[in-house]
Parts: structure tokens; sequence; C-alpha cells
């Protein structure tokens, strides 16, 4: 079955989450952070991912905003930077202003040329997947933008994966999705999507049940991989 719809994750596979610690590091008077930045954004996005799932299983959810501010405020806890008020202010005011990597506006241009819906299925809530999308300026590339705010649950439950058929109208096997955190690539595949995990870590598989069907370094190969 030809593959007619392609989703992508967005924060990590799209819009590049580390850029927030990195921009700011680079700012005058950062000196502290310039030395400690990738593990702090490390720190940040584990936790943020973290509390995700935990709320899923208790059955506590909140907004993506609301556990991005709580994975910073552990993330600079555990890297003694939790006193510097100003610096918390910048890091999350510069999370709603992240780059997509350099890949994404040819890629998801081709996709688009070639005729296929294209879309982001993120946890991230509907005003900040906005200012991702209007700062990285790939609006006109997406059909649509679906948060799971309209379910009340984070990935990988499978009403988030609902959504796309419900959107789209198509057969779990006309879609494929995308991202760049291997459970949730995992997931989407035991649901019964066609999947692609964009390892640009050199991370091992995740043992979840499900298993990618392609391991990319970068998002390059997807309108191919699309067409093939």
């Amino acid at each position: 079955m030809p593959i007619t719809t392609c989703i992508f994750d967005a924060y990590g596979t799209l819009f590049d989450v580390s850029a927030a610690a990195r921009d700011a590091a680079a700012e005058p008077g950062r000196d502290v952070l310039a030395d400690r930045w990738q593990v702090l954004a490390r720190d940040w996005r584990a936790k943020q991912l973290e509390y995700s799932w935990l709320r899923a299983v208790m059955g506590d959810h909140c907004s993506f905003w609301q556990v991005t501010q709580d994975g910073l405020d552990w993330a600079l806890e555990a890297n003694g930077l939790d006193g510097d008020a100003d610096l918390r202010e910048r890091l999350l005011a510069l999370y709603w202003q992240l780059s997509a990597y350099p890949e994404v506006p040819d890629m998801l241009a081709a996709l688009k040329l070639a005729g296929r819906h294209v879309a982001i299925l993120s946890n991230g809530s509907p005003d900040m997947l906005a200012g991702a999308v209007d700062s990285a300026g790939v609006g006109d590339f997406l059909d649509a933008v679906l948060s799971v705010e309209d379910v009340g649950v984070f990935k990988p439950a499978d009403a988030v994966y609902d959504m796309v058929g419900a959107r789209f109208g198509c057969a779990k096997k006309e879609v494929l999705f995308v991202s760049s955190n291997g459970w949730d690539a995992a997931a989407a595949s035991r649901y019964g999507f066609h999947t692609a995990w964009v390892n640009r870590a050199d991370q091992p598989v995740d043992r979840v049940g499900g298993q990618p069907h392609h391991v990319l370094h970068d998002l390059t190969p997807i309108p191919g991989i699309a067409d093939a």
C-alpha cells in the first residue's frame, strides 16, 4: 500500500531541542552555562520526556509547557544553576524559537511536491507548536499540526496515534511516521504505522516491543522512503 501521509514528531525530530541551551550559552555573560550547556540540554530533555510518561501513567495530564518547565527546573538544580532566575526565563523564551534541522525545509518541500499529506503529531501544546513552526518557517509545508491536547494524554498512548486516521482518513499502512525518539518510533510500529527513527545520537534500539522499519542519521532520505 503506497504512503499517502507523512507524520513527524516535532521536538528533536524537526526542531533542534538543544538550540535553546546552545544559543543561551553563546550570549554575553553566560560563561558558567557555556561550560555545561550540553549536559543541561541533555538533562532537560530527559526529564521533559520522563515527566510526560509519568503523567500519562498516573492519569495526571497537564500541558507540555508544564512538563517543559518542570524538566528545566530539575536540570538547572542538577547542574547548580537553579539560583539564576534570569537564565531560566531566557531558556524558556528560547524554547519558543527553536530552529529546524538544516535538511528539514527541503525534505518537507519534496514530500509536498509529491502530493503527500504532511503533518506534525506532537506532545507539544498548540501554542508551543505554533511558535516553533513559525520560528522555523515551515508552516507552508504542513497540512496539519496535531497536538495531544485534543486527547488529553501523552505519547505513546494509542489515542494519540489514532488522531492521524481521524484527521486524514487514511489506513495505518498508508502512514510513514517519523520520530527522533526510539520509543516513539517503536510504539508507532506496534500501532501499525510504517516508521523511521531518526537516530542522530547513534543510540541502541529501544527494547519496548516494536521496531522501527528504518533507522536514519537525519531526515534527508525520507522522501525516498515514502516513494519506495
